[in-house]
């Protein structure tokens, strides 16, 4: 009986591990494995609807041979400032972050950022900004390798209270992205206060600020339709700020990859992957739109009078910029032009 047993337990034994065995033999073992860090929640549709896919889709095009791990909400350390930093300096092999999280450092991007630049949708704004930082921003990023750069959709000014003209703003205490944003903001009459989008909600929560400027995409992962009843949209093109971002990696990893994998990343870099993000932040400026709408917050659209004031008193912002930042005419032009070819396509 013991022997019998004994073999019915081997035979069991074989028969669960064969699956697992075939599994092995048809499997590509990870040849690579990148850790990808970012700064929002995995629920967030940065991670959930661009970062992860592109991750996968690397992934299965490479046969299996490239892993991508995403640590989302600063899993492994640092503050979201210190992402670009963890690229070049190897901590992690891939990061998505804003170069308007270290104000002045990247100069050169900042011509999407000006007040009344950039267009009202994102997948215009990152067509265009890719192709600008092909002929612009090479030695600005030469630290790193970047995949893509895109920037988002139009941004709108929540707040806890009713916001359709300029004199709503007044003193208002806005949470602002970026510094060009800031400056528009204060121009604007606004009490502008700059911090990274994770401190939001318990600013919003804790009374410290009272609104935040942000596209709709980011509204649901910082619960801000929770926090504050009011929208304001600006209507049209231009409109009145976004941010741009950069999905990067490690110079080092990058051209240590064997050049069959490094063409895989190359084939899902540039206007692709900018590509990619663009649709994916103007698809949910849609949802997430009628999700406030649905949820009884109160959306205002400015009036095209009043939009005409805010870009009015925001000029000299741009014109500031112009004056201090080297050959930032010859910019300013480039991205408008870029702009309004990627505007006609569309």
């Amino acid at each position: 009986m013991k022997a019998s047993r004994r073999h019915f337990l081997a035979l069991a034994g074989s028969a669960v591990a064969a699956p697992a065995l075939l599994r092995e033999g048809y499997a590509q073992a990870p040849q690579v494995t990148l850790r990808m860090h970012h700064f929002l929640p995995a629920v967030s549709n940065g991670h959930a609807k661009f970062l992860a896919p592109w991750a996968k889709k690397v992934e299965a095009e490479s046969g299996g041979r490239i892993k991508i791990d995403i640590f989302p909400s600063m899993q492994l350390g640092g503050t979201p400032p210190q992402l670009y930093d963890q690229a070049r300096d190897g901590v992690v092999d891939l990061v998505w972050t804003l170069p308007g999280n270290t104000p002045g450092r990247f100069p050169n991007i900042e011509v999407f950022e000006l007040p009344f630049v950039p267009h009202r949708k994102a997948i215009v704004n990152s067509k265009a900004l890719q192709e600008f930082s092909e002929a612009h921003l090479k030695e600005e990023f030469r630290e790193v390798h970047p995949i893509c750069f895109w920037a988002h959709d139009h941004g709108l000014v929540h707040a806890n209270k009713p916001v359709s003209k300029m004199e709503d703003l007044q003193g208002l205490k806005l949470r602002f992205p970026t510094r060009l944003a800031g400056e528009a903001l204060r121009a604007l009459g606004v009490s502008a206060i700059g911090m990274p989008i994770p401190q939001v909600p318990e600013s919003l929560a804790q009374r410290v600020i009272d609104g935040c400027v942000i596209p709709w995409e980011v509204v649901p992962a910082v619960k801000v339709h929770e926090l504050v009843k009011n929208h304001t949209e600006i209507p049209g093109s231009p409109t009145l700020y976004t941010a741009t971002f950069i999905l990067a990696m490690n110079r080092q990893k990058y051209e240590g990859l064997p050049s069959d994998l490094k063409a895989i990343i190359d084939k899902n870099s540039g206007q692709v992957a900018a590509e990619m993000a663009g649709k994916v932040w103007d698809e949910q400026a849609v949802i997430v739109s009628d999700l406030v709408r649905k949820r009884g917050n109160t959306i205002i659209t400015l009036t095209e009078e009043e939009a005409a004031r805010w870009r009015k008193a925001t000029e000299p912002v741009v014109q500031n910029w112009v004056n201090t930042t080297r050959d930032g005419g010859k910019l300013l032009e480039a991205a408008r032009s870029l702009i309004a070819k990627y505007d006609k396509a569309a």
